[in-house]
């Protein structure tokens, strides 16, 4: 199976984000916002390499294994139902809107197709899981989770201009991988080359 490593690679991501997101890094971010950009750089390498329709099954894969680990963190309680469903929309929109940006620049510089689709992939991942998680006009939904903590009122990320605190916890998030977005063409470049060479030889 060709995308079984893309598949491994996605799970690895996923699980190790699932983890390391509850453990805080500084004031504004876990330690999981430095993983879970990477599932972006994961996708891209399967689109890029073998397709859009192996990247959606890759990005399946990741959402089964999502929902599989907020099932056992809810089990432990180190997760909560609204988490969970921000995460698992978030994941899934943002990599399916990845595709589909990817896909329609394909044809352009090797660098823009990854580097535009992850950016607007990002921007919808943070959008849709903070809001979802953490956004006051939601509690109706959630009556059960206490988010009252996340939108205490904050300077933005300690000196901008007052916001709830969840929106400093975004703004950080995106910017993470917005730095990961650039980072990420490097090893895309590299891992896309060998895998097309390998084929190459199959051939």
């Amino acid at each position: 199976m060709r995308i079984l490593p893309g598949v491994i690679a996605m799970a690895i991501v996923v699980v190790a984000s699932n983890i390391l997101v509850q453990h805080l890094l500084g004031d504004w971010l876990t330690w999981g916002a430095l993983t879970y950009p990477v599932a972006f750089l994961v996708t891209d390498i399967m689109n890029r390499v073998y397709g859009p329709a192996a990247a959606r099954k890759v990005v399946l894969a990741g959402f089964v294994t999502g929902v599989i680990c907020s099932i056992v963190a809810a089990g432990m309680d180190k997760t909560t139902l609204r988490i969970a469903v921000a995460s698992g929309a978030a994941f899934l929109a943002a990599q399916l809107m990845d595709i589909a940006v990817f896909n329609q620049l394909r044809k352009y510089n090797w660098w823009l197709p990854p580097l535009a689709s992850t950016l607007v992939g990002s921007v919808l991942d943070t959008a849709v899981f903070f809001t979802i998680a953490f956004s006051a006009t939601l509690v109706p939904l959630f009556p059960h989770d206490d988010v009252s903590w996340a939108n205490e009122l904050v300077p933005l990320l300690g000196r901008g201009p007052v916001q709830p605190l969840w929106v400093s916890l975004a703004v950080a998030d995106w910017m993470v991988k917005l730095a990961q977005a650039v980072l990420a063409l490097i090893p895309f470049r590299i891992v896309v080359g060998n895998l097309i060479r390998k084929r190459a030889q199959i051939h």
